[in-house]
Formats: structure tokens, sequence, C-alpha cells
């Protein structure tokens, strides 16, 4: 079972390239943990963000590249352009592997869910059954919950573009594999997504 850090770090407009080379430095220093998965730039939603996601093998691992970023005055190479920065910390559905590197499409999808109380368990076993037939249709490279702030779990799933995306959805609703059968009772309505495109250094593309 993997750990995640989703950081996102908003810039001032025109300077995500000169960003991208601070992140890069960044995670690749010596004493650096984790393994970088996505380096991403919004495209829908908030503008001006970009997403960082990496994994860690251990909670430890997380907990101290954390640590890193707090007492740096150069988190993530980037402090000269930052206007904020978020971190989230995950762990993720435990039969779900780490996304390897590849290119998967030209747009991401970072989507948020909230949980009602006690919404965890049921969820899980819900996606558990029924992202394999899901899966066929598009994958998801990430599921993971939130270890902070309010119960949620975020979704990361890659499109080619916005219309295989419609399609996909569609799809999968129309053959009745998704949303998951039970899966939504457990849910809030508080709900947001994100559309993001990959930077030059993201290993996911």
């Amino acid at each position: 079972m993997m750990f995640y850090e989703l950081a996102k770090i908003t810039v001032r407009f025109g300077t995500a390239a000169k960003a991208a080379e601070g992140i890069q430095a960044y995670v690749n220093a010596p004493g650096a943990r984790g393994t970088l998965h996505g380096v991403w730039f919004s495209d829908i939603g908030d503008l001006n963000q970009i997403a960082i996601l990496r994994s860690f093998d251990t909670a430890e691992d997380l907990l101290a590249e954390r640590q890193r970023g707090l007492e740096s005055d150069n988190p993530f190479g980037a402090a000269e352009l930052m206007v904020k920065l978020e971190w989230e910390s995950y762990k993720g559905f435990p039969w779900l592997s780490a996304p390897e590197a590849g290119a998967y499409g030209g747009v991401y999808e970072i989507r948020t869910y909230k949980f009602k109380t006690g919404g965890l368990p049921h969820t899980l076993a819900a996606w558990e059954g029924a992202l394999p037939a899901r899966a066929e249709v598009s994958p998801c490279l990430a599921a993971m919950y939130a270890l902070d702030g309010e119960p949620r779990f975020t979704q990361v799933w890659p499109y080619a573009d916005l219309n295989e995306r419609a399609k996909a959805r569609a799809d999968a609703v129309k053959q009745g594999i998704w949303p998951p059968k039970g899966g939504p009772d457990w849910l809030t309505t508080d709900m947001y997504s994100q559309v993001f495109v990959p930077m030059a250094i993201s290993p996911l593309k």
C-alpha cells in the first residue's frame, strides 16, 4: 500500500515553465524521498496551479519529506514564483498499485469526493468490485483517501482529450458499470474536479 502527497502550487501568471525547473531540481535533490509521478498544469478549474503527485513506501518517508519542505526557504524550488502552496497527504486504495511512468493522455482529471461519516470502508469495497470493469473503458491511475483535512478521496483519470473523457464517462454509465453500486450512498454532494495537462518534466504524460 502506497502513501501519496499531492502538492498544489499556485504560481504567478506566465511562470509555470520556470517553476517546473525548480520542481525537478527539488524532487531529485540529494536526500529527497519519494517517487515523482505527475507534474501537471491546470487548464480547467482553478488556474495557474501546478499539481505534483509523489508516492512513498512508508508514512515515515512521507512525513520526512514534508518536514524537508516545511523547513525549506525554497520549497519545490519555486518560492519566488509562488502565490500559494498546499500539501495533502493520502493513502492509496490498498489493491491499486502506484502508476507507472508513461504516456496516458493529453489531459488528466483530478477529482475529489467527500465522504459521509463512516464512508471509507464502503467506498473501498464498492470501488474494488467496480473498478476493473470501469478500467476497461478508461484507466484510473490513482485512487487515494486523505489522511488529513476533511474525510475525502481523490482520483486521477487520464484521457486523450475532453471528447474522450465525455465518451468514456457516458459509456461507463450506459453499460451500468459506473458509478460503483452503492458507492454514491456514502458520499456528500461536496465534490470538485480540475483538468490538468502534463508538463514536460512529468513522468505521467
